[in-house]
């Protein structure tokens, strides 16, 4: 049994809590420890998380599993072009994993999308993560690379789209 819900500035420890918990095992066979850290101090920071719920910059969906939070997303139309949304974040806690929550959270997002008039929907993968097979299965294509310098590190991703 799964709920899913818009997550509010109250749920930001759960979220970096799901996000430390979840990242370690995600990133340590292609990122070094030390840009891990990094890069959950600068992405998941309280202040950060806050300011992007409260002032509506990305929604942010919990998924719960028997009323615990297992899972999370976020999205938001693209600065630069409203008319494409992007999915900035999905995660789910590695105990989990193959449960479906990854797709059902992917098609919430797609439906929220759709329902904002909207027909493209686009994220970033790292060109070394093993959820770039799950986004193709899920109907997206890259698109481009993309190198994004994050402090002193960089993000080598690709950037994946899915017409809606």
């Amino acid at each position: 049994m799964y709920t899913i819900r818009e997550a509010t500035v109250y749920d930001v420890e759960t979220i970096r809590q799901l996000a430390h918990e979840i990242w370690w095992p995600t990133y340590s066979p292609i990122l070094e420890a030390e840009q891990i850290n990094f890069m959950l101090g600068e992405i998941y920071s309280h202040e950060k998380l806050t300011t992007q719920i409260d002032q509506g910059i990305q929604t942010f969906l919990l998924l719960s599993e028997d009323e615990t939070p297992v899972a999370f997303a976020s999205y938001s139309p693209r600065d630069d072009d409203p008319e494409i949304y992007k999915l900035h974040k999905i995660y789910c806690l590695p105990s989990t994993q193959g449960k479906g929550y990854g797709k059902i959270l992917l098609n919430e997002i797609i439906g929220k999308v759709v329902e904002a008039g909207k027909t493209v929907l686009e994220l970033n993968v790292n060109r070394y993560n093993n959820a770039k097979s799950f986004y193709e299965k899920m109907g997206f294509n890259v698109v481009s690379e993309e190198d994004i310098a994050i402090g002193p590190y960089w993000m080598n991703d690709y950037v994946m789209r899915k017409e809606l």
